[in-house]
């Protein structure tokens, strides 16, 4: 009952990465999907602001050879929530996503 009550008011933000099983490198830029969060139209600059930090993270975790999904994706969760609080002192749901292809 309480995440209902957080997705209905503040949104769900989900991030979605593909990243090469082989090569350990990302195979192409985030993907950010918003629900009742922002209209992604209206909001360009804040998504692509997500995706620039998103893969930031996701390059500096790949560097130094982390390859444990799990704390990928709290460093994702983490700085994307600081990224979003900054611009609009809002705290969405964060989803991260990790696909390996």
């Amino acid at each position: 009952l309480r995440d209902r009550k957080h997705l209905s008011q503040d949104g769900l933000i989900i991030v979605v990465v593909t990243i090469s099983g082989e090569e350990k490198r990302m195979v192409s830029r985030p993907d950010v999907i918003s629900r009742g969060f922002v209209y992604v139209r209206e909001a360009e600059t804040l998504i692509d602001g997500i995706r620039d930090v998103v893969a930031d993270n996701v390059e500096i975790c790949l560097s130094k050879k982390a390859t444990d999904w799990a704390t990928m994706k709290n460093q994702i969760k983490t700085s994307v929530a600081h990224h979003i609080y900054d611009k609009t002192k809002r705290n969405p749901m964060i989803l991260p996503i990790i696909e390996e292809v």
